[in-house]
Formats: structure tokens, sequence, C-alpha cells
């Protein structure tokens, strides 16, 4: 299959680059040109439409790379029911405190009020367009929940409805690896038709990459395009959302793992942490918490974790606890909800956080997977598109600083999850060893 492990490396440039580069560009563009012409009559509207190709792109290949990735898990997944369920408690424990944390510091402090009056700006990107809820919220979060239930096969990906996309996938994967367990003389058929979702999947992701590689041409076209319309004053409220990003990921990384990791695991934060950071720094560095899976079980093995546990939760825990991305989206969503004025009820927080815990399971280990489930989770908030494809583009200035936060903040999830599992007995092996090796 093809992974993004093996287009990753292509650029000697890395992306954050590309994009801080595309920063600087695009604002010298805009303040020298403003809304001028130049070139030939091109101006720096155009070059917005361009970033939101980008962004449309980004949402509409996100939906079916969920779906096939969800689908590709469950066929080939092996895990031990009782080990499985504790693994899936654990890591629903962590995210819940994630997603506390997160609407806490949303809801109190409600930095998003601070861009009301800038989103205008940036709908100048999309002229002729009006601020109206994509989704009417109700008061009841079961009503807002079944109305994301599909009716057809069709119907969520053609209204980019993330709940209902993963639980179709979720229905149509169980039952194939139901088939395939039972066997029979239809085992060659869904042999092959798993190959097929197999090598979907993989195609999905590599194109993905290439859209990806495109981003810092997104943001340099929006950049240039607000800027030259609003100036750079339009940055000043950017800080904002990055300190309450970063913020809410300090919070869950910096308190409660070592707390847990002390008072549960008996692992003190001078172990924890300690015996932890070059795992830690690794996945900060290069924005990826599945790259950094073999230096998280050594990093383990030296806390004196069982090799058992510590393969469960850095293979298998690595695709189902992300705790960074969850926290990300939810905390956006909210974000961009409060600079709307958007008095969202806990009906519709309830929807954010559903949608944020399986998009952040949808793509787990996908560089940039946060930016990438972001639109379907803001369409899921309820957030009008045209809102979300101004916005995003800029948010992706800052982004890659609160990436490296969150693919560190996976890591120490991951290693907590091994010390919990450690707790009170020892899992047997998986069979993902080697698949670390090879990463």
């Amino acid at each position: 299959m093809i992974t993004m492990h093996e287009t990753s490396g292509r650029s000697p440039f890395p992306l954050y680059a590309q994009v801080l580069v595309a920063v600087i560009c695009g604002t010298t563009l805009g303040v020298v040109f403003g809304q001028e012409p130049y070139f030939n009559g091109l101006r720096n509207e155009q070059l917005g439409k361009l970033g939101l190709w980008v962004v449309w792109l980004l949402k509409t290949l996100a939906v079916p790379l969920i779906f096939f990735a969800i689908m590709d898990s469950l066929i080939r997944a092996s895990l031990p029911l009782r080990q499985g369920a504790k693994l899936i408690a654990i890591c629903l424990v962590n995210v819940s405190v994630a997603m506390v944390i997160g609407l806490t510091i949303m809801n109190l402090w409600q930095p998003g009020k601070s861009w009301q009056g800038h989103v205008e700006e940036l709908l100048h990107v999309i002229p002729g367009t009006t601020l109206k809820p994509a989704i009417t919220p109700s008061e009841h979060p079961l009503e807002d929940l079944m109305a994301y239930i599909p009716r057809t096969i069709a119907d969520p990906f053609g209204s980019n409805n993330i709940i209902g996309v993963v639980l179709l996938a979720l229905g149509i994967g169980l039952l194939l690896r139901w088939t395939r367990t039972t066997g029979g003389q239809a085992g060659g058929v869904l042999d092959r038709i798993a190959w097929v979702i197999e090598w979907v999947y993989g195609w999905l992701v590599r194109i993905l990459w290439w859209v990806i590689m495109v981003i810092p041409f997104a943001v340099f076209g929006v950049v240039a395009s607000v800027v030259g319309r609003s100036g750079v004053g339009v940055f000043s409220t950017l800080w904002i959302f990055l300190v309450a990003m970063l913020l809410g990921l300090a919070i869950h990384a910096l308190l409660y793992y070592p707390l847990v990791a002390w008072v549960i695991g008996k692992k003190p934060p001078r172990v924890y942490i300690g015996q932890g950071a070059d795992a830690i720094m690794t996945g900060l560095s290069c924005n990826s918490s599945l790259a950094t899976v073999p230096l998280t079980l050594r990093c383990l093995e030296r806390m004196g974790v069982s090799a058992q546990s510590a393969r469960l939760a850095a293979c298998v825990g690595t695709n189902l606890n992300n705790d960074g991305i969850t926290l990300y989206e939810a905390m956006a969503a909210l974000f961009l909800a409060h600079a709307l004025g958007y008095d969202l009820p806990i009906s519709k927080q309830i929807v954010i956080v559903v949608a944020s815990i399986i998009a952040g399971a949808g793509v787990a280990g996908i560089p940039e997977a946060g930016m990438i489930v972001l639109p379907l989770v803001l369409a899921a908030a309820g957030l009008p598109d045209q809102v979300i494809l101004a916005a995003i583009p800029l948010i992706m200035t800052v982004d890659w600083i609160i990436a490296r936060a969150r693919s560190g903040v996976n890591v120490m999830s991951d290693m907590l999850v091994a010390i919990l599992l450690d707790v009170g007995k020892t899992a047997p092996g998986t069979e993902c060893h080697a698949e670390a090796e090879r990463l």
C-alpha cells in the first residue's frame, strides 16, 4: 500500500518553511499592490480564489479518505477483544478529558470573540456571501446526532457529513470483516474486495499528498488577497487563535498526562517526561506521531513498560489515540463559531465533539491530518461554507506551529496509554512489532 511516508520525503524543503515563505511573499504582494492590477491585469483577489480551490480539494478528498481508511483498518486489524476493549476505554477517557479542557477554555474565555468584525474581511475573498449558519441547531443533542445518520449510501458523501460517512464505513467494514472470518466460498471474492479497498486508500493518500504540496500556494493566494484588501492588520488577531490552541494542548499534555502517569501508572514526571523526552521532541520536530513509533517503543522500554503494552499502544493506539488532533478540531470549531457571533448550545457542541473524535481517528498517521479534516468538523458545527473556505488558508499561516504541538501531544498520549495498559496486567503481544520496526 502507498503510504504518506513514501511520499513525504520527496521535498527537501519542509512544508512549514514553504508556508512561511508563502506568508511573506503574499503579504509583500498585498502591501505593494493592494487591489490594483499588475502583471497584465492580474489582481490579488484572483490569487485568493486559487487558494480557495486548494481548500475545496482538501475538503472533497477528506470524505472518501476517512471512509476507506476506516474500512481498511477494520478489515486488516487483528486485536484480541479484551485488550481492544481496555485500549478503547483508556483512549475514550483521555479524549473525553481533552474535550472537557478544550470546551472549558473556549466557553469561559471565548477568544473567538476577538475576531468579531474581522470575519467580514475574510469573506471579501468570496464576494457576495452572507453569514448564515449551514445548520440550525436544536436544543436536544439526540436530535442533532440523529440528523447525521445517513438515509442513503450516497447521502453522507454529497453533504460532506463526516459522522454519516463514519457510520457507513463502520457498518460496511464490520460486515466485510465478519463475512471474511466466517469463510465460505465467498472468501476469495472478499479478499479481492479488501485488496481494492486497500489500493484505493493508498492512492487517496498519494493524491492527498499532492494536494498538500500545493498548500503553500493556497496560503500565498489568500494572504495576498486578504492583505491587499484589509492590510496587514488582519494578522493582528491570529496570535489569539494560536495562544488559545497552544493553551489547550499544553494543559492536557503537561498537567493531565503527567498526573495520571504518576498517580495511576506510578511513573513520576521525571520518568514519564524525562525518559520519554526523545520521543516527544522527535514528534514535535517531525510532525508525525506515527513516524516516531520506533523511538516511542525505545522510550517506553526505558520506563520499564512491558513490550506487549508498549507495542499495543504505540502501534494500534497511534491510529485510535489522537488527543492532539481531536482537541484542536473542537477548539478551532468553537473559536470560529464565536467569531461569527454564534452562541452554540450544548447539543451542537456535542456534535462538534463527536465529529472531532471520529475525524481524529479517521485520518490518523497522516501529516497535516488536523488541517485535512478541519473543514468537515467546521461543517458539522454548522459554519457557512464560505467562512470555512476563507478562514482555513489564513489559519494555515500559524498551523505549522500548532501541528507540531499536536504531534507532541499525540506521542505523549501514546506513552500514557502504554503505561495504563501495564497497570494490573501485562498485555499479550500484538502483530505490529514488525510494522513498527519498518517505520
